[in-house]
């Protein structure tokens, strides 16, 4: 006998467990699959990015800026603090408890939207019948007349800096650590290496990143990825392009990493603690059975059209584990999508305008093209930038490093893009997104009246500089 369903969801992450909700909600008959387990080996919902990924890095960069601050900015306020010192495992302490409410809200979701809960792996059959293997390695069959595929993605390995999970780490374990390591290498400079090399070069560490590709943030507006880097390099964050990993070897309780740099001679650094974040692959181990009918691509995503259905009639799949990037809310919005097209609706989701950020500090973030993405494209456009030096709220907090940068069409004046790195970033990029869906103009933003003093009069200053009237500082002259 097997249990039958409207939908299973295979993963509760960021893509899964908003498309069971959403599903339940609408009256559809859901349960959600979840293999990832706590230390204790229960079963617990989340995915990557609740367990090791975003919320956990977040709470660690959150603590430690608070430790950077009242060690080194409290002084400039006149408040007085002492001698500060970090409590590594207390922080950690701090870290895991948050995880464990946060898990613990996604159960009571399931359980008042009445969404079955089930621990173990899943794997698709042919004709829309699930494998489930639970925890206790019972095996049951699972019928369903939709199936979500949202099983995620997990850090890719590197034959030249294999993880050992002491000395070399992954993002996992570099979230893991109870002492501040003195020597800090990083394998890759992007948006999760420089998250968590900024939590331990706050703490302490001296940290190296070594980025193989010539350009810095290189998906990212080359203005903004410049003056990003010249922040970081400021907060002690030694940053190398052109530089790639070609060995490494433990010795003991450090290793010795081997690589090429720009000039293609051969370079040694010695770190206690080595963490390896050169990307993450689509995670499908186990995941289909030969004859699903799911098909991948070249590169091992599932291949779906922009809906996210995959080859196998009444098979959807989402979030890191199909085309696009790699981010919790483009999942979470996929998840509706399939959810509400399951149930006779016709959603669609705005690839176009994806906002994305870089959870240093300050943060950076980015929503719509950049100014290299327009001129490769042929598109005349015109640039408004905006420093926070500038904004009476920024000087007031002593948070003044970083620009707006807002790119409109030449013609029409349509806003193609935001690009900011500076306080606040992530809240402010949000502003420029709800605009974006609604067809904005830079004169649109520049129009409308923003509170003061806020970070956000940048945005607004941005919006003005574009066509040449922005107030609080001296305009660009205007390209012929």
């Amino acid at each position: 006998m097997s249990d039958k369903y409207d939908v299973i969801v295979i993963g509760s992450g960021p893509a899964g467990y908003v498309a069971a909700i959403r599903a339940a909600q609408l009256g559809l008959k859901t349960a959600c699959i979840e293999k990832w387990k706590d230390k204790k080996g229960a079963g617990v919902n989340g995915g990557t990015c609740l367990n090791v990924g975003c919320i956990p890095s977040k709470a660690l960069l959150d603590s430690s800026h608070k430790y950077h601050a009242a060690k080194d900015d409290y002084q400039a306020h006149g408040i007085g603090t002492g001698e500060v010192t970090i409590d590594v495992p207390a922080m950690i302490a701090r870290k895991e408890k948050i995880v464990k409410q946060m898990s613990g809200g996604i159960a009571g979701l399931f359980k008042s939207n009445k969404v079955t809960s089930l621990y173990g792996s899943g794997k698709l059959l042919a004709g829309r019948q699930v494998e489930l293997t639970d925890n206790d390695g019972n095996v049951s069959i699972l019928d369903a007349d939709n199936v979500i595929l949202a099983s995620g993605s997990v850090p890719v390995d590197i034959p030249v800096a294999p993880v050992d999970g002491d000395v070399i780490i992954d993002s996992t374990g570099a979230l893991e650590l109870t002492e501040v390591p003195e020597r800090l290498g990083v394998i890759g400079a992007g948006v999760i290496g420089l998250e968590l090399g900024s939590v331990w070069g706050r703490l302490g560490s001296k940290v190296v990143c070594l980025e193989a590709l010539d350009s810095f943030l290189a998906n990212m507006d080359q203005q903004i990825a410049k003056e990003t880097r010249k922040i970081l390099t400021k907060q002690g964050l030694d940053i190398r392009t052109s530089c790639r990993v070609t060995g490494s070897e433990v010795k003991g309780k450090e290793v010795e990493v081997t690589f090429t740099d720009a000039d293609g001679n051969e370079q040694k650094e010695t770190f206690d603690k080595l963490i390896v974040c050169v990307g993450r692959r689509p995670y499908t181990e186990g995941l289909l059975a030969g004859d699903s009918g799911v098909n991948l691509d070249e590169r091992g995503f599932i291949y779906v059209n922009d809906l996210c259905s995959t080859s196998a009639p009444g098979v959807w799949a989402i979030g890191d584990v199909v085309r696009g990037p790699m981010l919790a809310h483009k999942g979470s919005e996929e998840g509706v999508m399939v959810a509400e097209r399951i149930a006779g609706q016709k959603p669609l989701v705005n690839y176009d305008i994806i906002p994305s950020v870089i959870y240093t500090h300050p943060e950076v973030a980015a929503v719509g093209r950049t100014e290299e993405q327009i001129k490769a494209d042929g598109e005349e456009y015109n640039v408004g930038l905006f420093p926070f030096v500038a904004i009476g709220r920024a000087v007031a907090a002593d948070q003044t490093e970083g620009m707006v940068k807002m790119i409109a069409d030449a013609k029409t004046d349509r806003v193609l893009g935001c690009h900011i790195v500076g306080p606040n970033a992530a809240d402010l990029v949000q502003q420029v997104a709800l605009a974006m869906e609604f067809g904005t103009t830079a004169e649109d933003i520049g129009m409308t009246v923003f509170s003061h003093p806020t970070f956000s009069e940048a945005v607004k200053e941005a919006a003005l500089a574009v066509n040449g009237h922005a107030i609080h500082m001296p305009n660009r002259k205007r390209r012929k």
